[in-house]
């Protein structure tokens, strides 16, 4: 997501301009960020966490869907509109497997 250097407001990609909705102002976008668009979200950045323990994330007690292990590396993410709260995702420390808070 980005913000207007002009006027403040949230930008909207268009193919490799970020444009300004309310005053048209017109940015290239960054070559080297990732990004994942899902239907019916924003962009979001995408987080890396390979090597989470060598990247300094924070454990917790948690069990894995996966493996049963009963201890995972975590992190928080804006991934819904701005009025939403953040969700918590989890990568096993055992097995690397990924999931999220709500997943059941």
């Amino acid at each position: 997501m980005e913000f207007c250097d002009e006027c403040g407001s949230m930008m909207k990609a268009e193919d490799d301009l970020w444009v300004c909705g309310s005053c048209g102002n017109k940015q290239p976008k960054d070559p080297d960020a990732s990004f994942v668009v899902t239907e019916g979200q924003e962009e979001t950045e995408i987080v890396d966490v390979s090597d989470a323990q060598d990247r300094g994330l924070p454990t917790t007690e948690v069990v894995c869907p996966n493996c049963e292990n009963d201890r995972a590396h975590w992190y928080m993410q804006q991934i819904r509109s701005a009025d939403e709260s953040e969700t918590r995702f989890f990568i096993c420390t055992e097995c690397e497997h990924r999931w999220r808070e709500d997943d059941n």
